[in-house]
């Protein structure tokens, strides 16, 4: 978890960007036993802006008790969790790249007709089968 990320998150949350210590340290505790889920999701807007420093950037003000948010720090949320203009394709691999695993090594996979057949041999055992405990009881 990216402990700047995580407090500009909080801060914004707020009513007027502003929190007492008690209320961000709670809030901190939850995000941080969250889960993976918030963690990854802060590293990832942290990558977006490397060089991140909430107090020397004058993102963060320490007053009364508490932390309060700027402008500025407003503006480079907005900034981190912008999407992208253009998204990057996905990289499809071509027929030439896939891997076609060798027919020794896998078994081909059964196909329905082979199993309606095997059902339907299935029942034709049965029904003979019933048919002979019928003839034997009579």
């Amino acid at each position: 978890m990216n402990f700047q990320v995580t407090v500009l998150k909080i801060l914004a949350a707020y009513p007027d960007g502003f929190a007492v210590m008690e209320d961000l340290k709670r809030d901190m505790a939850i995000l941080a036993t969250s889960g993976r889920d918030w963690a990854d999701r802060t590293r990832l807007l942290a990558a977006r802006v490397p060089d991140l420093d909430i107090w020397s950037q004058g993102l963060v003000e320490r007053i009364s008790g508490g932390w309060k948010i700027t402008v500025k720090e407003r503006a480079v949320l907005e900034f981190m969790e912008a999407r992208p203009a253009a998204p990057e394709p996905i990289p499809v691999p071509s027929v030439e790249q896939t891997v076609v695993a060798s027919p020794t090594l896998v078994p081909p996979l059964r196909q329905p007709s082979d199993r309606a057949k095997r059902r339907r041999e299935r029942r034709e055992r049965r029904r003979e089968a019933r048919e002979r405990a019928r003839a034997n009881a009579s």
